[in-house]
């Protein structure tokens, strides 16, 4: 049979299929992009972050595109229930090997939908701690105040005491004054100068007081809160704030001294 009458009895055969397979390709993802532009405009309108709300469109979308490809493959007489059943034992097998994987996805889809911390909120868990800069299926990333960052996996989190300190954090500040000090002064000393300070949140407002009556000075703790982002520079300055107001008024800070007497016997 010469080609030309080989092509036209193929386009005869099966052309009318290979037309409604292309057409229900078309149609499926006319349909994905339509539903996924649906599920987009709902999840702008919950609290989620904008990473996960692209995966989880981009997962709807291929859903429904997977399904319309069923249906053109039904259209070449492919039978459709096999090879489900052989990619549900492919899944199983790949879902086997990919366990670790697996079990980060649902950890880490467990955390955006039960929202346990949120993008700049300070944490700490399973022995780390920083801000978390981002969240997706597979990990958490934490940032330290020296800017490194901890890639936390999510199966690590999920079932773990967490921590979370929310956008700000108190400071513990610690200042000794001499025994002869008059308190009373000191103590509204060290509250003018939180009070004033530009990076102290005011509310909830900063605790000031007498901690500890150490050997040789009178511990002062001075707690504000302050943002994540301003806890290490707000410590420096306040720090430096506290000795040098101090210092102007004359408020003694003693280092650590020892008495060593001498006994002579005769």
């Amino acid at each position: 049979m010469p080609p030309v009458d080989i092509i036209i009895d193929l386009t005869i055969r099966y052309g009318f299929q290979v037309a409604g397979a292309l057409a229900i390709l078309a149609v499926g993802a006319l349909l994905a992009r339509w539903v996924g532009n649906v599920v987009h405009g709902w999840l702008q309108q919950q609290d989620m972050e904008p990473p996960v709300r692209i995966l989880i469109v981009r997962v709807v979308r291929a859903v429904v595109f997977a399904f319309a490809a069923l249906a053109a493959l039904d259209k070449f007489g492919v039978q459709i229930a096999p090879l489900i059943a052989g990619i549900g034992i492919a899944g199983l097998g790949v879902g086997i090997a990919l366990q670790g994987v697996l079990s980060n996805v649902i950890a880490g889809l467990t955390i955006i939908f039960t929202k346990p911390y949120r993008v700049g909120e300070y944490v700490e868990i399973i022995g780390v701690y920083g801000e978390v800069i981002s969240i997706d299926v597979f990990a958490t990333v934490l940032r330290h105040t020296d800017q490194s960052r901890v890639v936390v996996p999510n199966r690590k989190i999920v079932g773990e005491v967490l921590h979370n300190y929310g956008n700000m954090r108190q400071m513990s500040l610690s200042v000794g004054v001499a025994y002869t000090t008059n308190l009373t002064e000191a103590l509204n000393l060290a509250r003018a100068i939180v009070a004033k300070h530009p990076r102290v949140l005011k509310n909830p407002a900063p605790v000031v007081g007498i901690s500890l009556l150490a050997d040789s000075a009178i511990t002062l703790s001075v707690q504000p809160w302050v943002n994540v982002t301003d806890y290490v520079p707000a410590q420096a300055e306040l720090y430096q704030a506290l000795v040098e107001q101090f210092r102007a008024n004359r408020i003694e800070m003693p280092f650590p001294q020892q008495e060593v007497r001498l006994l002579t016997t005769s």
